[in-house]
């Protein structure tokens, strides 16, 4: 076994030992296949844990483009900072993330952390320091120990491979119990164009631009105008409609990057029809990882589907959605296999858009449970019991006041949660 599959084996038991494999993890991973422009390593810094990897080093092809979304926090990260004063020239060459130090809150020192890793991945890739991108995610307030990272760069520089993508997920874990990969194939330009992407994210959810940290690459040939437009738009319904416990992270990085080696016909506008079947499938990918975030929200042991129509308008909608999924009195309800509806009433009535009692209805499942101001007439204990006791629960509200709709998704509130979280730094 190579000294980068002994880390991560020694990163997935780690994990397992803390934090028991969310129920809802996929039966199997996706094999994410070697892309054309990037090799990636994983290897054990000792930034915070020890016997299991904690950094990851991509390195991209000449050429490559880049766009990204960024958190909103008004205490936003250092590596954030960093990211989107280098996103303006366009182009990447390097990508350097590190799990247990988040670097955030760090002052002075956090930003001198930030540039003394861009320096020696310059020095390790041979690049301009705008052409490295940096993430970190971890405990907050903590002083980075940058030099460790620097440290092991070089090395990583040196077994960087293209079929290290489950390595790289596994360096980038926190509290996630299980590693994030998604991929897709899509037609462009007369070729057939790869997407591969990993994430991770457990807690600290409710995005507002992506979620924790994610990274997808594509070998298509795309300008960065281009693929900012179509990563701004994809995460909307993706990224940005999902939560696990109202809180948005200070370390909110999501960066999409295309390295040109697939020989699609040149791309000008993000609105060419040609990028019809790549924005479908890249949509896929960033859903398809937003779901695998909420599925391993810490402490986790359902899903959560919401639905709201009938609002007046799509954001409307949203904001009934994200109150709704965001309330703990109706998440706990359903870890504890309880079909309170009234919760999902009050959590309606709270969000601030129009609703009207008297035209209310609530299912849980495909059980109307409420319905013109009071439970639905033949409405089923037993029935609306089962429906929220299974390990995906679907809460679906008709607000009957127009064309607005929406999903979210969340998780239910468990013990777990207040485990994970009142022993996150010891």
């Amino acid at each position: 076994m190579t000294q980068n599959r002994r880390g991560a084996a020694k990163a997935a038991a780690k994990s397992s030992a803390h934090h028991k494999v969310s129920p809802l993890a996929p039966k199997r991973f996706a094999r994410l296949p070697p892309l054309a422009g990037v090799e990636l390593a994983a290897g054990e810094a000792g930034v915070r844990y020890k016997h299991r990897t904690d950094v990851m080093l991509a390195i991209f092809a000449p050429g490559t483009k880049v766009a990204g979304v960024f958190t909103k926090s008004k205490a936003a990260s250092a590596p954030v900072e960093w990211c989107k004063a280098c996103l303006p020239r366009g182009s990447a060459r390097a990508l350097v993330v590190n799990s247990g130090n988040a670097n955030a809150f760090t002052g002075r020192a956090g930003l001198k952390g930030t540039g003394d890793v861009a320096v020696a991945a310059v020095s390790a890739v041979g690049c301009d320091a705008d052409e490295v991108y940096l993430a970190s995610t971890g405990v907050i307030g903590e002083p980075l120990p940058a030099e460790k990272i620097t440290k092991v760069l070089g090395s990583l520089k040196a077994a960087a491979h293209p079929n290290r993508w489950r390595e790289a997920a596994e360096a980038i874990m926190t509290t996630d119990t299980y590693p994030k990969l998604s991929r897709a194939t899509a037609k462009l330009g007369g070729k057939a164009v790869q997407i591969n992407g990993i994430c991770k994210g457990s807690g600290m959810i409710a995005p507002d631009m992506a979620t924790m940290l994610a990274f997808v690459v594509t070998d298509a040939k795309l300008p960065a105008k281009v693929l900012q437009e179509l990563l701004s738009d994809g995460v909307k319904p993706s990224f940005n409609s999902i939560t696990v416990d109202s809180d948005t992270s200070t370390s909110d990085t999501l960066l999409l990057f295309a390295t040109g080696q697939a020989g699609n016909k040149p791309v000008r506008s993000a609105s060419d029809p040609s990028l019809r079947d790549f924005k479908k499938k890249l949509n896929e990918v960033l859903l398809d990882m937003a779901l695998q975030v909420v599925r391993d929200g810490e402490g986790a042991g359902k899903l959560i589907t919401v639905n709201v129509q009938g609002a007046e308008d799509d954001a409307a909608a949203k904001k009934v959605a994200l109150s709704i999924a965001n309330s703990p009195l109706v998440k706990t309800a359903i870890a504890g296999n309880d079909a309170n509806w009234g919760r999902v009433v009050m959590a309606v009535g709270k969000s601030g858009e129009a609703a009207d009692r008297d035209r209310l209805r609530i299912w849980f499942g495909k059980q109307l449970v409420a319905d013109k101001g009071e439970r639905a007439l033949g409405y089923n204990e037993d029935k609306a019991t089962k429906e929220v006791s299974k390990l995906e629960v679907e809460i679906t509200v008709d607000l009957r006041l127009g064309k607005g709709k929406a999903t979210v998704w969340t998780c239910d509130l468990t013990h777990g949660y207040i485990d994970i979280n009142g022993s996150y730094r010891s």
